[in-house]
């Protein structure tokens, strides 16, 4: 993803604001768009609110072990990096570009 190519909006103070109680993902909204965000080894990482299956909302999801996100409803996993579905059913989940600064955390969305 190119940089030049976005526009970021800033969605958090810092990481700590984005992890909840559990470590699970949560929902924000940036620019009319609702975008799920996670956090993994320290990293934010952005997708689609709604799984591309079903439409399950993907914050009342979980992160498992191995940094996937999986769908609260029927247990679809994808890699929040690329969006590729890792549990075999062939669908990639839309990603987005975060990147954290000195000034707080946000999210790129194409220009």
């Amino acid at each position: 993803m190119q940089e030049q190519n976005k526009r970021w909006y800033k969605v958090a103070e810092s990481m700590a604001e984005i992890k909840n109680v559990m470590g699970n993902p949560c929902l924000v909204k940036v620019a009319g768009r609702e975008i799920c965000l996670t956090v993994y080894q320290n990293e934010v990482r952005g997708c689609a609110a709604r799984c591309p299956h079903a439409g399950g909302a993907m914050h009342q999801g979980w992160v498992d072990p191995l940094g996937q996100l999986v769908c609260p409803l029927h247990r679809y996993r994808f890699d929040c990096k690329t969006g590729r579905n890792t549990s075999g059913e062939g669908y990639f989940l839309k990603t987005y570009a975060v990147k954290e600064t000195d000034d707080g955390v946000f999210v790129g969305l194409d220009s």
